[in-house]
């Protein structure tokens, strides 16, 4: 009889508790079931961009509509996923790729929050990151979303999937198909006009482009030979030696390349190789003058942040930009200097049509030029911090979730510990008895 009361003690306490939180978390922000992983998967199956409904606020249909466009006709794999900002990102990335099941470069608009992932066979690690972070500061989703397309169709490597022509539509009756058939030919001439007329176009902006890319990258090629010139080393004076010799021809070889690349550059994106080659070069003199100083070689870091003339980072120091957020960048021994003196850097800065801007903020036009370099952006993991938190502290259940679930905790424990007390066993000396398991 007496465990008989003590088990319906019992019931009576845990029932009522397990009702509130119940209502709790019914009525709790963000406790609304999130449209499922395998729902957008299908819908980017068919299309480019998935606006979830609860994120309508973020892009309209017709901007959606737009930016879909944009990517189909360049025919090239890049998703865009706008979620609402509670949205659960717990392996978000990785559960939307093997969900679409087509390789490309995933970019996904989380409230205000925006972060990308791609396949290594369309777009580097670093590509990926110069792209998300180059799409930092672009403003509202419309414009950060088509920033970082504009410069992800530049970049990716592949093609769009056959199923985004293919529709989601269901059996065509034979009739449709022959009136269909019937304008594909009766257009044929005109669509073939306007495809012509629109590689044209297109060919002319890559042209414009490239020219704007070519005076920057000429004052990087101009800025190496002069370093090249005040480094006036000599393979036979005395104290050469093969290494140092060695590190001399490899910065002559990647002088000559960077001017043989930016010669046959046709497109935007070939200027890369410019800036990889400088980056090479640039890592071979500062060995060469470390072994004729007796320094220690020096490891090889990404280019300066704030100039990539101006050779290897040494360290990487704590910098914010004006009505920016704070993050991680390296920098040149120069400018590691003035910062720990209270003064500005030496920052790259190149023409854009609202005046002399800041290479990183001269919008998608440098992108092709600065992501050559392999690290000169900045720590993405820095910049993204907010969004490290959230996927901590609420493991993908959004913001408000870990106090909900701290108050379910605190008052399914007091109710443990009273039916405990009730039974007259309160748990081991350590304290662990009655506490409930995770599932």
């Amino acid at each position: 009889m007496k465990g008989a009361r003590v088990q319906v003690l019992i019931r009576l306490l845990v029932a009522p508790v397990i009702a509130a939180l119940a209502v709790l978390m019914a009525g709790a922000p963000g406790a609304q079931a999130a449209t499922d992983v395998s729902e957008i998967g299908a819908a980017l199956r068919e299309s480019p961009v998935y606006v979830d409904p609860a994120a309508t606020d973020l892009l309209s249909k017709s901007d959606a509509d737009a930016l879909a466009d944009k990517i189909e006709e360049a025919d090239e794999p890049v998703f865009v996923a706008v979620l609402p900002a509670d949205y659960p990102t717990g392996n978000l990335f990785q559960n939307l790729r093997t969900e679409t099941g087509i390789t490309g470069l995933y970019g996904v608009r989380l409230g205000d929050r925006f972060d990308a992932r791609a396949d290594s066979s369309v777009l580097s690690r670093q590509g990926v990151n110069n792209l998300v972070t180059a799409a930092q500061g672009a403003g509202d989703a419309k414009a950060q979303l088509n920033d970082f397309v504009d410069d992800a169709l530049r970049s990716v490597r592949g093609s769009a999937p056959a199923s985004w022509d293919s529709g989601g539509g269901g059996a065509v009756s034979t009739g449709a198909l022959i009136a269909a058939g019937a304008v594909v030919v009766a257009g044929g001439a005109g669509l073939y006009t306007v495809s012509r007329r629109n590689r044209r176009r297109r060919e002319a902006e890559q042209r414009e482009s490239l020219e704007k890319l070519r005076v920057v990258v000429d004052e990087d090629i101009t800025a190496f030979g002069e370093e090249l010139d005040r480094l006036d080393f000599h393979p036979g004076e005395p104290g050469a030696d093969d290494a140092m010799r060695a590190d001399y021809a490899r910065a002559l070889d990647a002088y000559e390349q960077a001017k043989t690349y930016m010669a046959d550059a046709r497109r935007p994106e070939d200027v890369r190789a410019v800036t990889q080659a400088l980056e090479d070069g640039r890592f071979s003199l500062s060995q060469l003058a470390a072994r004729r100083a007796g320094r220690p070689l020096p490891e090889r870091r990404p280019p300066c942040f704030f100039d990539p003339r101006h050779g290897p980072s040494v360290a990487d120091v704590t910098w914010t930009p004006p009505g920016g957020t704070t993050r991680q960048v390296p920098v040149c021994a120069a400018d590691r200097t003035r910062l720990s003196e209270g003064q500005d850097p030496m920052i790259r800065e190149v023409d854009t049509e609202y005046g002399r801007r800041p290479y990183w903020d001269a919008g998608p036009a440098y992108g092709p030029w600065a992501g050559g370099f392999a690290t000169a952006a900045f720590n993405v993991g820095a910049a993204l911090g907010p969004w490290a938190g959230g996927l901590a502290i609420g493991a993908g259940y959004g913001y408000r979730s870990p106090a909900w679930i701290s108050a379910g905790l605190v008052v399914c424990a007091l109710a443990l510990t009273v039916a405990a007390s009730a039974r007259g066993a309160l748990g081991r000396a350590d304290g662990t008895a009655g506490v409930p398991r995770r599932p």
